[in-house]
This record gives structure tokens, C-alpha cells and sequence, in this order.
């Protein structure tokens, strides 16, 4: 059963004028960094990655405002497929507890202009 959906879109011009090492520190762990500085554009990288953590709020139903931190969501990159997953720390963990939500699908795609992801969580009804 779907539990939530969310997606989000992100301006990579925008987003990289913005992209400074504070705000890397803040928004994303360390393999996540190190992932993305091994790209040739990683900004693009970074801003997909944001638009990852975005969509997963709003398919958790939750927010900054609910204590939810972007450091909460990590997107992890699979070695040996090159597929993406989402593993969720602290509160956004107990959000995926709390609403029983067993499985997240994500998938995300950029270009030089866009930045694009979708979630979906799935579990069982509340």
C-alpha cells in the first residue's frame, strides 16, 4: 500500500550559485559528499541528491518544522548496479516507524538545467 509520495524539482544554475562548502556540511554526510565530488559536475549531483531529501519529506508527511533535518536522509549509490536507495537516520527514521512504512522506492535524474526526484513509501495501513 502506498504510504506517500513526493517529489521535487530543483534549479541546478540556481542551486549551484548557492552550493558553498557550509551549506554541503549542512545538507549532506559524508559518502554522500564524497560521491558527489567525484563527479565531473557534481553540483548537479548535489542537487539531485537535494531533491531526493526533499521528495522523501513530503513523502513522510513531514518537514523542517517537524524536526526532521536533511542529514536524516542519505541517498546511497549501489556500487555495483549504479541504482540509487534511501536509508533514513533519526527522526525521519521514526517517521518511517511510526506510519509502518516498510519499503522506499526512489528514483532521481538531472540535467545541466533540472534536478528531479520521486519517492515513494510503501507499508502496510495506519
Amino acid at each position: 500500500m502506498v504510504a506517500g509520495v513526493g517529489i521535487d524539482i530543483v534549479d541546478v544554475a540556481t542551486f549551484r550559485s548557492r552550493l558553498d562548502d557550509r551549506l554541503i556540511a549542512e545538507l549532506f554526510l559524508p559518502a554522500e559528499i564524497e560521491y558527489c565530488r567525484s563527479q565531473v559536475r557534481y553540483w548537479e549531483n548535489f542537487a539531485a541528491r537535494f531533491a531526493a531529501k526533499e521528495a522523501a519529506f513530503k513523502a513522510l508527511g513531514a518537514g523542517l518544522s517537524s524536526g526532521l533535518r536533511f542529514k536524516d536522509v542519505e541517498i546511497v549509490k549501489c556500487g555495483e548496479t549504479g541504482n540509487i536507495s534511501i536509508k533514513l537516520h533519526g527522526k525521519a527514521l521514526a517517521i518511517q516507524d511510526e506510519k509502518r512504512i516498510d519499503k522506499i522506492l526512489v528514483s532521481v535524474s538531472h540535467t545541466k538545467k533540472n534536478a528531479i526526484a520521486i519517492i515513494i513509501a510503501e507499508g502496510k495501513a495506519v
